[in-house]
């Protein structure tokens, strides 16, 4: 798999990211993404193969390995970066979104006119926009992580499984090739993705404080500009503010 493809297209997202989101980013890369591809990868390319049973019976082994592994390691969270990377996009596509109708406002009324003062700035319908991603990349993150421990009953991997699944003839010892080399890269991978869970939670507080901190500024002002100017309506007040 591509990853540069992935990491081109998330290195847009970065700069209209908070603090907590240039971290996330940071984590994704680093510690999954490149720990992924170098190591990861590596340690489950030959699970199949080293994975012995105490029998000769045909067809009983790959039965056993497909009991117990039924998903991959690798592949399951080669789709879980897939998936909790993905809502990132929804901001870059809002983004391009006001850009492009800011491009066609200024044709319309002029190069000197203004529809947003920044398109990156998170108000409005980015705002909620970003806030959604978040919590879409906190609930794939949190849903990976169960689905993880659902299969395998635990993020450990023991060095022997027993099987009696057909055609076994009776119940056989099966035995896992570097199991503690692999549940050390598993622990490792839950840690950086709780990791990240935790930054997903610390920048949807962050938002949540920053808005209500705006919108009580803003109506301090409003307050303000109403008591120097009672006589003013509610859209000379508005117009005021504008300026």
């Amino acid at each position: 798999m591509d990853w540069k493809f992935l990491e081109g297209l998330l290195s847009g997202v970065n700069k209209y990211s908070t603090g907590f989101g240039r971290i996330w980013l940071s984590v994704v890369f680093v510690f999954r993404v490149l720990v992924f591809v170098v190591a990861a990868e590596r340690v489950w390319s030959d699970d199949q193969g080293h994975f012995d049973c105490n029998t000769r019976q045909p067809g009983c082994t790959n039965i056993c390995y497909d009991y117990f592994f039924p998903i991959s390691h690798i592949r399951l969270w080669a789709l879980q970066l897939i998936f909790v990377t993905c809502p990132s996009f929804m901001v870059v596509l809002h983004v391009a979104y006001r850009e492009e109708r800011e491009r066609k406002y200024r044709t319309k009324h002029g190069e000197n006119t203004r529809l947003y003062d920044n398109p990156g700035q998170k108000h409005g319908g980015l705002w909620w926009t970003y806030l959604i991603s978040l919590l879409m990349k906190t609930i794939f993150e949190l849903s990976f992580l169960y689905f993880l421990h659902y299969i395998y009953d635990s993020f450990k991997l023991p060095r022997k499984v027993q099987c009696d699944v057909s055609p076994c003839p009776n119940l056989v010892d099966c035995y896992i090739s570097r199991p503690t080399e692999k549940t050390v890269f598993t622990y490792f991978m839950v840690g950086a993705s709780a990791v990240c869970v935790v930054l997903n939670i610390c920048e949807i507080f962050y938002l949540i404080a920053l808005r209500m901190v705006n919108l009580k500024r803003r109506g301090s002002i409003r307050t303000s500009s109403r008591k120097i100017h009672p006589d003013m309506n509610c859209d000379a007040c508005k117009s005021s503010f504008a300026s």
